[in-house]
């Protein structure tokens, strides 16, 4: 065990104690629920609140309670997520929702509560927990699924770390942004349910307007949640978490002798699968830290993440990541770092299984060394796709790398090269409009062309699909990072229109209008370099 993890757990529960001192009791809290509730079961839709996390030991959470905002205004509502999650959202006012997004009002059921965690950041662990974020509960959907409700910038928590558990206007948008972009990617993500502002300005860079975003997710449990429990050094807090979290993403593992190995695997494919499908749209987490890597195998976490716009593999775009930690090419390693991580975090149970510490490493390691071959396939796939083709050819995996290799080469943009492959699957052209590479460059291209052609040509239907299947498999457009900073600034500023039209465009990745032209010219050239920031 790392030195962090025999540090003293009990005086970082205790936190900043005056934020503990706010935490109200549970008894309140349901009262609360009982005397603030509005009416709006009108219809079919309504809330179905639980709180099962509460259930688990105190260990692993803390009370807490959203922080009075003098002035609750909703900025935006996802009407169709709301309606996914079978909520009564849509028939409630916009003071309503505003009040529900910042916490002033809270559904029957509700339990709000500050979740523990901790976290290697940057390769160094850490104490970490909610500290500006609060589960309210998990809303029980029509079809059954249970998805959590998280209030981001409700305030300060017994986590906070002396921080102000508020958020900024401007990130909480960024993050609706690019979780509705993921979603329309496909892509497994956390999403955004509504944004409101609190009327006050917060410190941040000067003055900026706070805001809280209302999160939905399959769950909050992390990687960083077993490292906590695990640092606690209580096996049965730890066999508790692994039971619960089956029961929330692996129902049937329940009451399997070997639950915990096969649960380890499950996490390693699914992070696998996921960090494949960020390749295929070249998007770059930022902060891939444990406490970011969920066990749902969902993305989380908005801060410092970007897409590519000139394809280079070695694409950084975090403030804080000086050496590159977090780079497009290195994110299928770091998973991996990450997921060893976990897997020593679940070492006791494992013992306790195997009866002996030598062959729980070696299951752990089994399961850890399904990872490179389930990236590979994903990736595989997902590229193979992206290049119109169906049937499998061992030399698939080179097309797509020199592919990449000529975009880096010639500085072309990652998004508009696979976009305008449908076209030249057409046999428009057989030369490259994406780029401003010279002669020799386009030699090249064409000569990969050629070799792509004849690929389609042996292809189950001779490549007479494949523009079709192109245009599915290749997005048109991204979220931009001018696009969005753009969207940003105007929002601070007031003027909501430029986020607007930049959702509608992201939500129709796949099939953009002519009025989105905008949304597909890469970055003016004084973003390179483009940089984001993290705990904003």
């Amino acid at each position: 065990m790392e030195a962090w993890r025999r540090g003293d757990v009990e005086t970082w529960r205790r936190g900043d104690e005056e934020a503990s001192s706010r935490a109200a009791p549970r008894r309140i809290l349901c009262e609360m629920n009982a005397t603030n509730a509005t009416d709006a079961t009108s219809t079919s839709a309504r809330w179905n609140i639980e709180a099962t996390y509460a259930s688990l030991p105190d260990a692993l959470w803390a009370a807490a309670v959203p922080a009075r905002f003098p002035e609750p205004k909703l900025v935006v509502a996802n009407v169709a997520l709301a309606s996914e999650l079978g909520t009564p959202l849509a028939n409630l006012s916009s003071d309503d929702i505003a009040r529900f997004a910042t916490g002033a009002w809270l559904p029957p059921g509700a339990q709000p509560i500050a979740q523990a965690y901790a976290g290697h950041q940057y390769g160094h662990g850490t104490m970490l927990g909610d500290g500006r974020a609060i589960l309210i509960g998990e809303q029980r959907t029509p079809a059954g699924a249970r998805i959590d409700l998280h209030l981001k910038g409700a305030g300060q928590t017994p986590f906070s770390r002396r921080g102000d558990g508020r958020a900024a206007l401007g990130p909480m948008l960024r993050e609706y942004i690019v979780s509705e972009a993921m979603h329309a990617l496909g892509i497994p993500t956390t999403r955004s349910l509504a944004v409101a502002t609190t009327g006050e300005m917060i410190p941040r860079d000067g003055l900026k307007p706070g805001a809280v975003l209302v999160r939905t997710a399959a769950s909050h449990l992390r990687v960083g949640t077993f490292e906590f429990a695990a640092a606690l050094g209580d096996s049965a807090v730890l066999a508790q978490l692994a039971d619960y979290t089956i029961a929330r993403h692996d129902i049937d593992l329940i009451g399997e002798p070997d639950r915990v190995q096969r649960f380890l695997g499950r996490v390693v494919e699914r992070q696998a699968r996921l960090i494949a499908r960020w390749q295929a749209v070249g998007f770059v987490h930022g902060v891939m830290n444990t406490d970011n890597m969920t066990i749902s195998g969902e993305t989380i976490d908005y801060g410092p993440c970007a897409f590519i716009d000139a394809y280079d593999p070695e694409s950084v775009f975090s403030s804080i990541d000086r050496f590159g930690r977090y780079r497009y090419s290195q994110q299928p390693a770091i998973a991996q770092w990450n997921l060893a991580r976990l897997a020593e975090s679940l070492l006791p149970l494992l013992i306790a299984h195997e009866g002996e510490e030598s062959r729980a490493v070696d299951r752990a390691n089994e399961m850890l060394a399904l990872f490179p071959t389930a990236f590979e396939e994903a990736w595989l796939s997902g590229f193979r796709s992206k290049l119109g083709l169906v049937s499998k050819e061992s030399g698939d995996g080179a097309l797509a790398r020199d592919l990449l290799a000529w975009m880096h080469a010639s500085n072309a943009d990652f998004t508009n090269t696979f976009a305008m492959l449908a076209g030249l699957a057409r046999g428009m052209s057989d030369r490259c409009d994406v780029s401003k590479c010279d002669a020799a460059a386009q030699s090249k291209f064409v000569e990969w062309h050629a070799r792509w052609r004849d690929r389609l040509a042996r292809d189950i239907d001779g490549g007479e699909a494949a523009p079709s299947r192109l245009r599915a498999a290749n997005p048109a457009i991204i979220p931009r990072n001018h696009r969005v900073e753009e969207a940003l600034a105007a929002a601070e500023a007031g003027d909501l229109a430029p986020f607007e039209l930049l959702v509608r465009a992201v939500q129709r990745s796949f099939d953009p209008q002519p009025s989105d032209a905008r949304y597909r010219e890469p970055a003016p050239a004084e973003f390179a370099g483009y940089r984001t920031f993290c705990g904003t």
